[in-house]
């Protein structure tokens, strides 16, 4: 499951403070080492988490995601290109080697509907669907503005605790809704709205994209302005833009910006925007969290 636990009295480390090893690999970006997939046989692949995107239990719940992409996108049979994604964290993934299989289950002339399961010894630990398919060109319109926000080069970088191994790989700059410490207090809303691309600096493709709708700390820590566990069950992303256009984004920084709609009963649901440099809606994402905190008293 992606797992998010924040400790109080956390330390916020310095900007520009060293990286880890893994993400000054001089040869393949931590990233691409992270989605990296070895053939078995027809859509099933042998992976490995990556040290450099652990999080509190098991890794980054992005990364996951990341990684059913890359099944889907390497395999022959493809139709298309990804349209969305579902990923559900049924478990906890463990440090080491895992399986991934990817059935295409339906082919249409225009969308192709896929099933994932990533398992460790014979369990499955994370199920997902896909549809890809084919784009032609039609009417298109976009209702939704991007924020107005100061550029990317004009907001200071401010990075995660040093604990959450996984954000080192990210270079975040926030407009507003940073992550809370002991004294920032309870919240009137739950917005975080970000500048934020992968560092070290690499182009974006559409596994990044789908990593990146996942960027963000729990919504509940924002309006509660404490710190409890939280933690992924299910993300769904909608990807908006064809591949040669995330790829047009090179290494400049997206917009993201989330929250939530309705907290109780153990969990919230958390919806996301991510948009280009040039202010394209790349992504959009909604996801079910769950958290751990003892109702109030009367």
């Amino acid at each position: 499951m992606a797992m998010y636990v924040v400790i109080p009295n956390h330390r916020i480390a310095p900007e520009g403070e060293p990286m880890t090893e893994a993400a000054h690999s001089a040869d393949v970006h931590p990233f691409d080492d992270a989605v990296a997939l070895d053939p078995v046989a027809e859509g099933v692949y042998s992976g490995r988490t990556h040290p450099a995107y652990a999080n509190m239990v098991g890794p980054f719940g992005g990364i996951t995601a990341a990684v059913v992409v890359r099944a889907v996108l390497d395999d022959a049979r493809l139709l298309g290109e990804l349209l969305s994604l579902t990923v559900n964290y049924a478990a906890p993934v463990a440090d080491g080697t895992f399986e991934l299989t990817a059935t295409p289950v339906r082919t249409n002339r225009s969308t192709q509907h896929w099933t994932v399961e990533l398992a460790q010894d014979g369990t499955v630990t994370t199920t997902a669907t896909v549809v890809t398919g084919l784009r032609r060109p039609t009417w298109s319109d976009t209702e939704v503005a991007m924020p107005e926000v100061p550029a990317a080069e004009a907001v200071p970088v401010r990075p995660m605790p040093d604990f959450v191994v996984w954000a080192r790989n990210y270079e975040m700059r926030y407009v507003e809704g940073a992550l809370p410490d002991v004294d920032t207090g309870a919240q009137p809303d739950s917005t975080t709205t970000l500048w934020v691309r992968e560092r070290p600096s690499r182009p974006l493709d559409v596994p990044a994209l789908a990593a990146l709708c996942d960027v963000f700390y729990p919504r509940v820590l924002r309006r509660r302005g404490t710190f409890v566990p939280a933690g992924t069950v299910s993300l769904s992303t909608y990807f908006h833009a064809a591949a040669d256009t995330v790829r047009a984004q090179g290494d400049r920084p997206l917009l993201a910006t989330a929250r939530a709609g309705v907290f109780g009963g153990g969990y919230f649901d958390q919806s996301a925007r991510l948009w280009s440099a040039g202010g394209e809606l790349l992504a959009s994402s909604h996801q079910l969290v769950y958290f751990k905190e003892r109702a109030l008293s009367a």
